[in-house]
Order: C-alpha cells, then sequence, then structure tokens
C-alpha cells in the first residue's frame, strides 16, 4: 500500500506530533501533499520502550486523512493510552514507533475465515467491541482459540465463548505495519 518515502513520512509525523506536544503544539498544521497520506484510512501507534509496550491507540474506521490520523493517534498513544501514564520527555529518546494502516473492515460468519497473523480482528456485541491487530497472534504464539477468546474476555469484556457461540460479530482486516529503525 504504502511506499518506503510515505512510511518514512507517517513515522515523523508521528514522533514530531508527540515532540511538539511537549512544546505546547497544537497538532493543528498537518498537512502533506501526497493523495495516498491524504486518503481516509484507519491507523494505529504504538510506542515502545526497550520492546515493552508503552502505548497503543488506534482508529478502526479511515474517517480523516492518515497523515491527520497518525499524529492524533500518535499523541493518544502516548497521552491518553489509560494502561499508562503520560509519556515522559525523558522516556521520549527510547520510544520506538511503530504505525499499522489499516485496511476496511468486512464482516466473517465464522472464525474459520480467520487467518492468523494475516488479518486483525474486531469483536463486537451491543456496544462491547475489542480489537486485537494481526501482529497480536505473532507476539503471543496464540491458537487462534486463544486469540479469540482473549479478544472476547480481556478486550472486550465479553464471555471467552462470544466469538464461538454466535452471540458477537467478528470482522477482520488487515494491516501494513512498519516502525523505526
Amino acid at each position: 500500500m504504502l511506499n518506503e518515502e510515505q512510511k518514512e513520512k507517517l513515522l515523523q509525523i508521528a514522533r514530531g506530533s508527540i515532540s511538539g506536544h511537549f512544546k505546547g503544539s497544537k497538532n493543528d498544521g498537518i498537512s502533506v501533499n501526497d493523495p495516498k497520506l491524504n486518503e481516509k484510512m484507519g491507523a494505529f501507534v504504538t510506542l515502545r520502550i526497550g520492546g515493552e509496550l508503552r502505548g497503543c491507540i488506534g482508529r478502526m474506521v479511515g474517517d480523516q486523512p492518515l497523515a491527520r490520523t497518525v499524529a492524533d493517534m500518535a499523541i493518544e498513544a502516548a497521552f491518553s493510552d489509560p494502561r499508562f501514564a503520560p509519556l515522559t520527555r525523558e522516556e521520549l529518546k527510547a520510544v520506538k514507533i511503530e504505525i499499522s494502516v489499516l485496511s476496511p473492515m468486512r464482516k466473517v460468519s465464522s472464525a474459520d475465515e480467520i487467518e492468523l497473523g494475516r488479518h486483525g480482528v474486531m469483536v463486537r456485541k451491543g456496544f462491547r467491541t475489542g480489537v486485537f491487530l494481526p501482529q497480536v497472534a505473532e507476539e503471543t504464539g496464540w491458537s487462534k482459540e486463544e486469540f479469540l477468546s482473549n479478544l472476547c474476555s480481556h478486550k472486550a469484556g465479553l464471555s471467552p465463548i462470544a466469538w464461538k457461540d454466535g452471540s458477537a460479530e467478528l470482522h477482520v482486516f488487515s494491516a501494513e505495519v512498519f516502525e523505526e529503525e
């Protein structure tokens, strides 16, 4: 989907947005001339320090230009992930940024259609939703059953078998994942 120059530009936007936030910048001036970076696409920004998760927030649906989504999600991952204290200036030097640019989601009728490592999955039942990016399957080494059970119980607050008993919807998407060197 993206070439190396576009990936590098998005990584620069993410880091610049976080840096700018420390300086009081409001992130309003994000503009790029690349038509691909101006397409409406969903994206997640993941922050790691020493290989450990330090923040991860994203937007599933592309409702604004990709460059703007990345800028906004970088700030959210750094300062608003409820699992972590806000990032400090000192930590910024050690942070490694990863971006996942998402394809549109499609509903699947059964877990048989899910390919671990290729598909990210969103489970939904009523107002409860949970999402795992495609790389979660590889990082955890879970089987498909473990992956879906953890998604339901730990991310969506549902029964671990909600994916199996037909009470929840499953949606899949793919992601182009890249990170800083």
